[in-house]
């Protein structure tokens, strides 16, 4: 699986551990950046690693700020992705299983490295029910 993955200096910690979770569980990261705590704008990084998902190069992407509210609402301006912020791991399981997210925001602040891996695995692992949902899906997408 091929994630995209970004964050500003607020998510670099984050993204950096993240980066290697899912290394080590065998998934291709293509990191569009930040690459260090500097100063810098979400947009620069969330936008590209988005766009990298709305056009296939990658299955799914996640984006780290803060509090991960500004990435994922740069991210939900590609058309094509769906993304959502997630604080545990029952959110990306149900954003997966009911809105198809391909994209998920997390927040440096609001998670820790753990929990933030259950999150991962959760979004990672749960199919799209389909069904009704689908219904529900493609109304988003019109």
């Amino acid at each position: 699986m091929k994630i995209s993955l970004a964050c500003d200096h607020g998510g670099f910690q984050l993204k950096t551990q993240i980066a290697s979770y899912l290394q080590q569980a065998g998934c291709e990261v293509r990191d569009f950046g930040t690459f260090n705590t500097d100063s810098c704008d979400y947009p620069d990084f969330a936008r590209p690693a988005a766009q990298a998902v709305a056009n296939g190069e990658c299955d799914l992407g996640i984006v780290i700020c803060t509090t991960g509210i500004g990435v994922s609402m740069v991210a939900n301006k590609v058309r094509g992705v769906r993304c959502a912020l997630c604080l545990n791991p029952d959110m990306a399981r149900m954003t997966r299983a009911h809105n198809n997210a391909n994209m998920l925001a997390m927040g440096q602040k609001y998670v820790d490295i753990d929990v933030a891996k259950q999150i991962v695995d959760s979004f990672l692992n749960t199919p799209f029910e389909g069904g009704r949902h689908s219904v529900r899906v493609n109304k988003i997408e019109e």
